[in-house]
């Protein structure tokens, strides 16, 4: 491009191009260089950016890596569809799951053995964060835990600001009396850090999963100090905020708040919150209820989904297009195996559509991510399955 072109406008230009292109255009020059790997390029690229949806099963037996596919989410869903290929350090996770996705990373967490020649038998906790657009990731070991309290809770986000990956790592004790700690990992530091003020003032149980909206990481959670006949009757939503690191509350209206803790499960579509209110811990309906212009209290009851009759055990809400069309796993009712399919439901028809993607019950997951650079200009990533260094 010429020098005669003003740099901010040759941004405007850029800034709309497919990450691949970025990446070859970061050795055009070192003025392309450093400003497409500065935390604002990379934030207002993000905004031009489609939605893609991850989705993690698994279809054999002994499969515990599980399948990841990608399908870009407009109106050709599911036909453009891609395979990923792992990064090494993925593979090697025991017991892995998704924490979480936000800003183009996906946060994995898990289990790697020490080693033979180190300490035997023994694994340590670990996270990864992985951008598939780029390939890249990074390795985060976890904090050593000295007391193996057992409510530990993760979250993880990218600020919007600074475009900088976090982790934080919530525990509480409850053994003589009540009092919680919290740690906070920035890929940016390189190290974790406890945070001494801002943290929960009182108990509160937080279940999975989490979802990333603006700057806030949301979770569902419940006082189990605030019962009625021997069950929790205050469920609340708990925030954390990236940028201050911060905790707060989001209280629910009286229709959720009393629920039983495993009716609700937290989700989102775009960036409004969503509340999913189900029939029972069977899951014959789910009930859909979005947060109106981020105000307290203020969610509406949108639909409610029936299971297909007859053929169906149970339905779990994975996700949801940008349309807003729920993505869920149906738990197929079969004598001989059990089985799960992935759908998408309809609302304005009240139909379903099948797709001919089938698993194992419970190991379905979605996960919606959009085509970013972050972590390109991390110290040591992970490319392709080896290790690389990135010049800055």
């Amino acid at each position: 491009m010429s020098d005669e072109i003003p740099l901010h406008v040759q941004e405007q230009i850029i800034k709309r191009l497919p990450v691949v292109s970025l990446l070859q255009f970061r050795s055009v020059s070192k003025a392309w260089k450093s400003l497409i790997d500065s935390s604002s390029f990379i934030a207002a690229h993000s905004v031009t950016q489609s939605q893609h949806l991850l989705l993690r099963y698994e279809d054999q037996e002994f499969d515990t890596v599980g399948n990841h596919v990608s399908f870009v989410d407009d109106d050709t869903f599911p036909e453009q569809r891609f395979v990923h290929t792992l990064p090494h350090s993925v593979k090697q996770l025991k017991q892995s799951n998704i924490v979480g996705s936000s800003l183009g990373l996906l946060c994995f967490h898990g289990y790697n053995e020490l080693g033979e020649n180190f300490c035997p038998n023994m694994e340590t906790e670990t996270i990864v964060l992985w951008n598939p657009s780029i390939r890249k990731s990074i390795t985060v070991p976890m904090p050593n835990k000295f007391n193996q309290d057992p409510e530990t809770d993760l979250g993880f986000g990218v600020s919007p600001v600074t475009s900088d990956p976090t982790i934080v790592e919530i525990t509480q004790f409850h053994k003589t009396s009540y009092h919680c700690e919290a740690k906070v990992y920035t890929v940016s530091s390189g190290k974790w850090r406890n945070l001494s003020s801002n943290v929960p003032s009182k108990p509160f149980r937080v279940f999975w999963p989490q979802v990333v909206v603006d700057r806030f990481i949301y979770w569902c959670a419940f006082d189990p100090l605030t019962m009625d006949n021997g069950l929790p009757n205050h469920n609340v939503i708990m925030s954390f905020d990236i940028t201050n690191e911060s905790f707060g509350v989001v209280e629910l209206p009286d229709s959720l708040r009393r629920l039983s803790p495993t009716q609700l499960c937290i989700s989102k579509v775009r960036d409004s919150l969503v509340m999913l209110e189900y029939d029972s811990f069977v899951k014959r309906a789910c009930g859909v209820w979005m947060m109106e212009n981020g105000v307290e209290k203020s969610f509406t009851k949108r639909f409610n989904v029936e299971a297909p009759p007859y053929w169906s055990k149970s339905i779990t809400t994975l996700g949801f297009r940008k349309s807003g069309q729920p993505i869920m796993e149906v738990e197929i009712a079969h004598d001989f195996y059990e089985q799960s399919q992935l759908v998408v439901y309809e609302p304005n028809f009240e139909r379903f559509n099948y797709h001919e993607i089938y698993g194992k019950p419970e190991t379905f997951s979605v996960h919606s991510y959009i085509e970013t650079l972050v972590l390109m200009g991390s110290i040591e990533v992970e490319d392709d399955g080896h290790i690389a260094t990135c010049s800055i």
